[in-house]
Formats: structure tokens, sequence, C-alpha cells
């Protein structure tokens, strides 16, 4: 049973209501830039940037 467009419409309006338009904001661009940093970190771990498994092989 999926929801209604009534009910999505609801629970968006619900939430703007408590959280604001400001904090939604604010939200949205720190998730932004912890993505961000996870990919730079995943980018940092490689094995072909590493240079201790360089050593290895």
């Amino acid at each position: 049973m999926s929801p209604s467009l009534m009910q999505i419409l609801v629970v968006v309006f619900l939430v703007l209501i408590f959280f604001g338009r400001g904090r939604i904001s604010n939200f949205m661009g720190d998730l932004a830039s912890g993505i961000k940093s996870f990919r730079k970190g995943l980018e940092d771990d490689s094995p072909d940037s590493n240079p201790e498994n360089k050593d290895k092989d």
C-alpha cells in the first residue's frame, strides 16, 4: 500500500512547519559537504595512490 499524494503533501507541510526552510537548507548543505568529504576520503584511500601498497608489490 503506497501513500497517496495528499498524505505526502501533509507530511511535507508538517516538516516545513516544524523545521522551517532555514534548518532544512542548512541540513542539506551539511549533508552535501559530508558526502563530498566521504568521496574525497575514498579517493585518498585507493590502492593506486597509497605509497605503502606500491612498496609491497
